[in-house]
């Protein structure tokens, strides 16, 4: 059972749907027990920064996804997801993030010709070898929507996209935590790759 982490930030309806196409078992869920017996979790999260580390820590399940993180459980993180797994972020001042990876999230600085947000589909280009990939060809396409990115997180990127002249982490990972700044659940065939190899990390032994 992979348990979706519903703290009040994000759209879940489109990433369960994918998580079924794959025969995915997942529960959409804000109980920490639940969480806490779950096979893996995913952290999605869509907004702000701080707001939803708020969200996160108000609802008591900070402590919960840091404990399935240390059990060796696979965890992954979607977009802002992602981001909250790093040390922190200057997103409208400085957040402390869940310090899950080493980093810091960064806002954007493009040449003007560069639209901000970054959203629409870029390529994968692979880093270091993930078991996230192991239905994905170098070259594929994913789709990001996001105006801050990972940075100073060298060790962690597995996979990158090329915006303005930035490398963009699109998909990073160290040891059970995994995280992607692009959406798997609107990023076609390939997401959905994405999400069967997550799937089956987190089949029970």
């Amino acid at each position: 059972m992979i348990a979706v982490v519903d703290y009040g930030v994000g759209n879940l309806f489109s990433l369960t749907c994918s998580l079924s196409a794959v025969g995915a078992e997942a529960v959409v869920t804000s109980y920490a027990g639940e969480i806490a017996r779950a096979d893996g979790v995913i952290l999605p999260g869509v907004g702000a920064f701080g707001d939803a580390c708020g969200k996160l820590r108000s609802s008591g399940l900070e402590s919960v996804v840091k404990d399935v993180a240390a059990s060796g459980r696979p965890l992954l993180g979607i977009c802002l997801g992602m981001q909250m797994l790093f040390e922190r972020s200057l997103e409208y001042g400085v957040h402390d993030g869940l310090g899950l990876l080493r980093g810091e999230v960064v806002p954007f600085r493009l040449p003007p010709e560069y639209k901000i947000p970054h959203m629409g589909w870029n390529s994968l280009r692979f880093v270091k070898d993930s078991p996230l990939l192991r239905y994905v060809r170098e070259g594929e396409y994913v789709y990001y929507v996001h105006s801050y990115y990972a940075s100073e997180c060298e060790d962690s990127i597995a996979a990158a996209s090329e915006y303005g002249g930035i490398t963009v982490p699109g998909l990073v990972g160290r040891d059970n935590v995994f995280g992607t700044q692009f959406h798997p659940e609107k990023s076609g065939a390939v997401g959905l790759n994405i999400l069967r190899a997550f799937n089956e990390l987190c089949a029970p032994r």
